[in-house]
């Protein structure tokens, strides 16, 4: 039985992508301002937060006349945390999920392969390995995101772009 459950636990391990970050979302609601007809994505980066510690000067090192030292300073070791990157919402617009049928995912899928950055079945299927195909031809562009952009549905074909 505890064979099992571990053989399980790595079974599931490995449906899960490495690459992916824990807080990506699709949103059919857009964001306010925003077209209503369209739909989203929001790519979330986390703060990134250390441990700074430093030395504060409590009492000053006392010095005679003459330049002697007649006693040390005295420091007051503090450890805090510190924000080193603020949190980022970003939010781009998306091909709506009534739109991404199997068939137009094989063919992002295809259109990836061909660019080799997908090496997986043409499954039909946004899999883990398909976001993380979308992940490397996004972030080529400056998007660091699994959600597949309309700009990267237009430049590869998927979505026709609209003429003015």
């Amino acid at each position: 039985m505890i064979l099992a459950l571990t053989v399980a636990a790595c079974a599931e391990q490995t449906l899960i992508s490495p690459v992916e970050p824990v807080l990506v979302e699709s949103f059919a609601a857009p964001p306010p301002g925003s077209d209503p007809n369209s739909c989203w994505g929001k790519d979330v980066t986390p703060a990134v937060i250390e441990t700074v510690t430093q030395d504060i000067l409590v009492q000053p090192a006392e010095v005679s006349s003459d330049g002697t030292v007649v006693s040390e300073p005295i420091y007051k070791r503090e450890t805090r945390q510190a924000i080193v990157k603020e949190r980022r919402e970003l939010w781009f617009e998306t091909p709506c999920q009534d739109k991404l049928t199997p068939d137009i995912i094989a063919t992002l899928q295809r259109a990836l392969k061909a660019r080799g950055l997908y090496t997986g079945a043409l499954s039909g299927q946004m899999d883990g390995p398909t976001r993380a195909a979308i992940r490397r031809f996004q972030v080529r562009e400056g998007l660091d995101s699994s959600i597949l952009s309309l700009w990267a549905a237009r430049k590869l074909g998927l979505v026709a772009i609209e003429r003015s």
